[in-house]
């Protein structure tokens, strides 16, 4: 079944291996063929992956989009690890990814890996305003 695709000006999108930029203007196309894409408000890069969630979620975007997932795997196994060793309440969401990678619901875990970074995010906003409080002035 046809796939539409609206894109914002200037809007990114991933679709294969191929990276696509939109130009100045609105656009509109159709992806006739079963492929794996992301847009751009699902995309985080290597360079923007500051926190250990985020980089678990590039880990993700990597399984989702190529066929030899092997070494993406290995990695996601050792950071998930770690992540857990550290935020034991991280457990369950981890393992919700995990149970949807090997399913063979990957995009599914994409979305499991943003709630991921929410849950992360607001950890984060707790520790630093106590943090602030803590520091002598």
């Amino acid at each position: 079944m046809p796939l539409k695709i609206d894109l914002k000006p200037n809007e990114r999108l991933i679709i294969g291996n191929a990276a696509i930029r939109n130009g100045d203007r609105r656009a509109s196309f159709v992806l006739e063929t079963n492929t794996k894409f992301l847009r751009e408000t699902e995309i985080i890069t290597e360079s923007d992956a500051d926190t250990p969630c985020k980089k678990l979620y590039v880990l993700l975007q990597v399984i989702y989009l190529v066929d030899e997932t092997f070494e993406a795997e290995n990695g996601f196994t050792a950071l998930a690890t770690q992540i857990m060793e550290a935020a034991p309440s991280m457990a369950p969401r981890i393992a919700a990814i995990h149970d949807s990678m090997t399913s063979g619901e990957r995009y599914r875990a994409l979305k499991l890996g943003r709630e991921l970074i929410a849950y992360e995010r607001d950890l984060l906003s707790r520790i630093a305003p106590a943090a602030d409080e803590a520091m002598p002035v």
